[in-house]
């Protein structure tokens, strides 16, 4: 290499380790500043899915002080913040708010206490944020006013949206059906993170896959013949069916999908009968169905009513008594990255945080997102991605045999805020430059 383009190719690395260093620091004064004290706020006074009143409001509050045109009660509680700043793409950046109704046991110093009316059944109920939305709407706060700061180096819209209600995977569908893309404009890439306990403090998680799987909510409505617990040639017997059709929906995953495509299907609940010597006439089973593509989406509901309705036929039960399918609103598409943005955000993340701080680790599980909603009908360019949001101590203590790792929903999940809050920042605000950037 000549003198020249060694000065050059210098240059353009100590501008790319300034601008480094310069973000990181300045993230790093806000969190101490301001973002700390905020996700402490945060945590401590979680709301549950469809109530989200106080934080919705108080984002409102934080986004209007950075500079953002806002409008609140955009499908029920959410709150959509855009700043136009010239001629360039429209980019959409979401965080959900919710928590859940779990008592928190985390034993840390700003562990909630709080209680509330579930909007569910009214009953009052203990509130926590066990999946760390905590995390995800304090650093939109932060990547809201690191952005406002650097209007002269990106051009364009930035949208960003504060979910409600994604545990109960309603949120970003209400947000859709109140018109938010006819309301504000139709985004030209959509992009999301969720902190993650099952990865190190700090690390970014990006897949050029599908990080979340799809999710479907099926209810089988087993119908029988009620009878004397000593006559049972007099009824037909729900319970022994609803058995029948368990054990029977175990060859979907095991027999009729192919082995190296992910699919899960699991009974969580089996309800029936009222006493030890009474044949119910009914029973009732609940089901959770995971996919990552429609076609095993498909494979999988198909399977489950003609195994369900097909069973009921093997029983006896006349037509008019076959077992009923009921496949639940609640129901998600995996989500799917674009393996393009993907590739171009890794690289820039690379480049700008550290390479050692990003990985491509598939998750393990079927955990499922309503993310989705807002990259379909019509299809937009997205990107979703984890912030790891557990200390390695933690990891290395669980190896040597000790306390394992809290999973998400759970009444110990905790979250190690400072890593986490400012590297959900940090990969935001370098994901939304990419795009943006002049």
């Amino acid at each position: 290499m000549n003198k020249k383009w060694f000065a050059i190719a210098t240059l353009a690395f100590s501008c790319s380790v300034n601008a480094q260093s310069t973000m990181q620091a300045s993230v790093a004064d806000d969190y101490e500043g301001h973002l700390a004290a905020l996700f402490d706020h945060f945590h401590r006074n979680p709301e549950l899915s469809l109530a989200e009143h106080q934080t919705a409001a108080r984002m409102a509050d934080e986004l209007r002080a950075a500079g953002f045109d806002v409008t609140e009660g955009v499908g029920g509680t959410g709150v959509v913040a855009i700043m136009k700043n010239g001629n360039g793409p429209l980019v959409m950046m979401r965080a959900d708010m919710d928590g859940l109704p779990v008592e928190e046991k985390s034993g840390l110093a700003n562990a909630s206490v709080a209680m509330q009316a579930s909007p569910i059944n009214g009953d009052q109920v203990p509130v926590m944020h066990a999946c760390g939305h905590d995390v995800h709407i304090t650093s939109l706060v932060g990547t809201a006013r690191h952005m406002s700061t650097r209007k002269d180096e990106w051009a364009g819209t930035l949208m960003l949206v504060v979910q409600p209600a994604e545990e109960r995977v309603l949120g970003a569908r209400a947000m859709k059906d109140d018109n938010i893309w006819g309301r504000f404009g139709t985004p030209d890439y959509v992009l999301g993170f969720h902190v993650s306990s099952l990865d190190v403090a700090g690390r970014i998680n990006i897949s050029e896959g599908s990080p979340y799987a799809g999710a479907d909510t099926v209810d089988i409505i087993i119908h029988g013949v009620g009878a004397h617990g000593a006559h049972p040639h007099r009824g037909k017997d729900p319970i022994v069916l609803g058995s029948q059709i368990v054990l029977a929906l175990q060859t979907l995953v095991a027999r009729e999908l192919s082995p190296r495509d992910p699919g899960v299907v699991t009974v969580g609940s089996f309800h029936s009968g009222t006493k030890h010597n009474i044949i119910s006439d009914e029973a009732h089973l609940q089901l959770t169905v995971r996919n990552t593509s429609e076609e095993t989406r498909t494979l999988l509901l198909e399977g489950i009513e003609r195994i369900a309705i097909n069973m009921g036929r093997v029983a006896g039960l006349p037509e008019d008594l076959l077992p009923e399918v009921i496949i639940s609103e609640e129901s998600v598409p995996p989500v799917t990255n674009s393996a393009a943005l993907a590739r171009r955000l890794k690289v820039a993340w690379a480049e700008q945080i550290g390479e050692e701080e990003v990985i491509d680790n598939a998750t393990k599980g079927m955990g499922a997102e309503d993310f989705p909603f807002f990259s379909v009908d019509p299809a937009i360019t997205s990107v979703f991605w984890a912030i790891g949001g557990t200390p390695q101590e933690a990891f290395d203590t669980e190896a040597a045999g000790g306390p394992p790792v809290p999973s998400h929903h759970s009444p110990l999940f905790k979250i190690s805020p400072d890593p986490s809050v400012r590297r959900g920042v940090e990969s935001t605000v370098v994901a939304l430059m990419t795009l943006l950037g002049v």
